[in-house]
């Protein structure tokens, strides 16, 4: 007998049965190593697709009667016109 299965009698984690039982269980999501995942029910696709297709009527509802929130609200104006002091710059000392 190895001495980490000896250490884990004394802790009765690896112990045969323990191992057997496979000493520690995640049942948060389901594990499908080397095999396919179950199948969604028919429930879970019908409440993907009815949220998928709520969502894109809320982005396309918007985009057509607030297209401002992407293209901007105001014209931009010509910095040409813009004058030195309302840059910033100071006057030239010569």
């Amino acid at each position: 007998m190895s001495f980490a299965l000896k250490l884990g009698f004394s802790l009765g984690c690896i112990s045969r049965t323990n191992l057997a039982r496979k000493c520690i269980q995640r049942e948060s999501h389901v594990v499908s190593y080397r095999n396919a995942p179950p199948l969604h029910s028919m429930a879970t696709k019908i409440g993907a697709v009815t949220v998928g297709g709520a969502m894109w009527w809320w982005v396309i509802w918007h985009l057509w009667h607030e297209p401002d929130h992407i293209t901007g609200e105001f014209d931009y104006p010509n910095p040409k016109q813009w004058s030195n002091s309302e840059l910033g710059i100071p006057k030239e000392d010569s």
